[in-house]
């Protein structure tokens, strides 16, 4: 049976930046859309069941009924049977249980953040991330059709993945010895002393940014990064920047329709496998993919290991490319 999952956050694109920046507003309704043309490309491919993330917007169900009603289903749907909390443990509670029925493939609508807590459980299942957040260096804007064909064609397991997924690089965050978290793309330590809104805006408290990837061509924290050095995927290596900390000055694009200028110390490039340790001399917060979650004192210790054990992340235009050279799309 080929199958696969959908976690649609109702929650991302919603966050404190739609008040401080230019964030475009994502609402559940179109969400449900592309829920919708992700069932309706994946079902003309062979998929046989998919199973969706049940939320507080009842987003599974509205579309279950909505392609009933206008008679376009001709796939089994099944909202899984977990208790939702309406908050993040809904998502790593779904990838969990995805993960656990070995599903072909698991398609993520959210933002970094979203895609994170879903990577923390997804081992085995390759992942698609949508963008559907804030500042989106690792998920990308995406049609739900060929989103939905792509799962389609990853699930099918009929051709070499290794042509079109790869095992994404994560920075894993050990505290005083203890691992207690990761992060995709970046780690972001702040002076911070509160987690309130979850998401980071003020840059005079950042004092370092630690990346696996980023790109100039991205939103976000590793864009500060990324305006200095470029590092794809596939690079084995990631890097730490110090922020606001000499007189290396750079423009660089922080949120939506912001561009400041930043101060930094040298870019310093940390290999795979390697970690790189430092003591906190000041109370703050570590931001995991813009996210404000782990709180330290004076005196914590910290390592920050750049690996290859993330997610299976699927390239959905090599998906394509290489569909289209297996003779995926032929009618037989």
């Amino acid at each position: 049976m080929s199958t696969i999952g959908i976690i649609a956050n109702p929650a991302s694109g919603k966050d404190i930046r739609r008040l401080v920046s230019h964030a475009t507003v994502i609402d559940n309704n179109e969400k449900v859309n592309i829920v919708e043309r992700i069932i309706l490309g994946a079902q003309n491919f062979g998929v046989d069941k998919i199973y969706i993330m049940p939320d507080s917007y009842m987003m599974g169900y509205k579309v279950q009924d909505k392609l009933k009603l206008s008679e376009e289903l001709n796939v089994e749907i099944e909202v899984l049977d977990m208790k939702i909390k309406a908050s993040p443990k809904d998502t790593e509670k779904a990838a969990q249980m995805m993960e656990e029925k070995k599903l072909g493939c698991v398609v993520v609508l959210g933002g970094d953040g979203t895609n994170r807590l879903a990577a923390k459980y997804l081992k085995t299942v390759p992942l698609i991330g949508v963008s559907t957040g804030t500042n989106n260096a690792y998920p990308k804007m995406l049609e739900g059709t060929t989103v939905g064909i792509a799962a389609a064609v990853v699930a099918s397991k009929g051709y070499d993945t290794n042509l079109s997924c790869r095992k994404d690089k994560i920075i894993e965050i050990y505290k005083n010895g203890e691992f207690i978290d990761i992060c995709l793309m970046d780690a972001v330590i702040s002076n911070e002393q509160y987690i309130g809104s979850k998401a980071i805006w003020d840059l005079d408290n950042i004092k370092k940014i630690i990346v696996s990837n980023c790109h100039p061509a991205s939103i976000g924290f590793s864009a500060i990064v990324g305006v200095n050095k470029h590092i794809n995927e596939r690079d084995d290596y990631g890097a730490v920047l110090d922020l606001n900390s000499s007189e290396n000055k750079f423009m660089a694009p922080v949120s939506a329709g912001k561009v400041v200028e930043l101060s930094s110390g040298d870019l310093e490039i940390i290999q795979i496998n390697q970690s790189i340790s430092w003591e906190a001399n000041f109370k703050g917060i570590i931001a995991a993919d813009g996210e404000r979650e782990i709180v330290f004192n004076i005196g914590d210790k910290f390592e920050f290991k750049i690996t290859r054990s993330g997610p299976i992340h699927v390239d959905v235009r090599k998906t394509m490319e290489a569909a289209v050279a297996e003779g995926f799309f032929k009618i037989k």
